[in-house]
């Protein structure tokens, strides 16, 4: 494998970060697919039963979801956890003084947090911005990480975008070169069975369909650029876009416009698991393929 092979989809972290630091100002006014995912998190965490006191969101962007954790977990801390710096400046801005949540900078592959020190981990479309699935991979790392910090039958919840994302601009991009410009999303059978590698039990995700119209390519782009979703793949060419290619690009994202407005689907993926406790031994786990289904609507 060469080196392009082994940065194909796989996204520049520092880059994450350095687009999110410019975005935190502009989050909350594009992050529509953000509060969707996050009321799709909260509807399917009602009926669990938990007994919930230390909570991590983890990729807490401007700290909506904290909020809403702790108020509905009473009397809970809550650690809003971001790799941006802007953004948990805005997250700290819209809290009350005496909210008992703490603002904390790391990468969510590395948390500064003891082993099973933490009830419920919340990752509302955080995996995007992680990389690849492979066990060796991002993926593999962030989950055997959070599983070290929940504790035995604590509770991790996740939203994350699938493969049939953004569908309209990576064919829109393909038209244009062939180079790396939307993020690989995980099919989410691949995303379960690194939960179960990464020692987490009983893995169960499904799958909603979301549509978002805008008016024509500008908007749509637009609202990628405010909420710090672009291009952040190792692979992107490290030149600049040129502008009549970028122009090409756009006319060919228009083509996909129908009665006046131009439709974005995405596959939005849902999943839970529970803390395994101490780690498998090397190599061993056990996988229950009927728990890991498929839900559409």
């Amino acid at each position: 494998m060469n080196r392009a092979q082994e940065k194909a989809g796989r996204v520049r972290l520092r880059d994450v970060r350095r687009r999110f630091d410019r975005a935190a100002a502009t989050f909350d006014s594009a992050d529509f697919v953000h509060r969707h995912a996050a009321k799709g998190l909260y509807e399917r965490m009602s009926p669990m039963l938990v007994n919930v006191t230390r909570i991590l969101d983890a990729g807490a962007a401007t700290g909506n979801a904290c909020r809403e954790l702790a108020r509905r977990y009473r009397g809970s801390h809550v650690i809003s956890l971001d790799h941006s710096l802007e953004m948990l400046k805005q997250a700290k801005k819209g809290r009350s003084r005496f909210a008992r949540v703490a603002e904390v900078q790391a990468d969510a592959r590395a948390l500064p947090l003891p082993p099973g020190s933490i009830d419920l981990v919340f990752a509302n479309m955080l995996l995007p911005w992680i990389g690849d699935v492979g066990d060796t991979g991002n993926f593999g790392r962030l989950f055997r990480e959070l599983n070290r910090v929940l504790r035995k039958d604590g509770l991790f919840v996740f939203s994350t975008l699938g493969p049939d994302s953004l569908r309209e601009l990576r064919q829109a991009w393909a038209e244009v070169d062939s180079g790396e410009h939307v993020n690989a999303f995980m099919d989410m059978h691949d995303v379960g069975d690194a939960l179960i590698k990464a020692g987490m039990r009983e893995p169960v995700l499904d799958v909603d369909y979301l549509t978002v119209t805008y008016r024509d390519s500008d908007a749509l782009i637009g609202d990628l650029t405010l909420a710090g979703a672009r291009n952040s793949l190792a692979s992107r060419r490290r030149t600049l876009t040129g502008k009549q290619r970028f122009e090409d690009m756009k006319r060919a994202l228009n083509s996909f416009r129908s009665g006046g407005s131009l439709a974005c689907r995405l596959e939005l993926v849902f999943g839970h698991a529970w803390g395994g406790g101490a780690d498998q031994p090397p190599g061993e786990f056990l996988v229950d393929a009927s728990r890991i289904g498929r839900r559409s609507r």
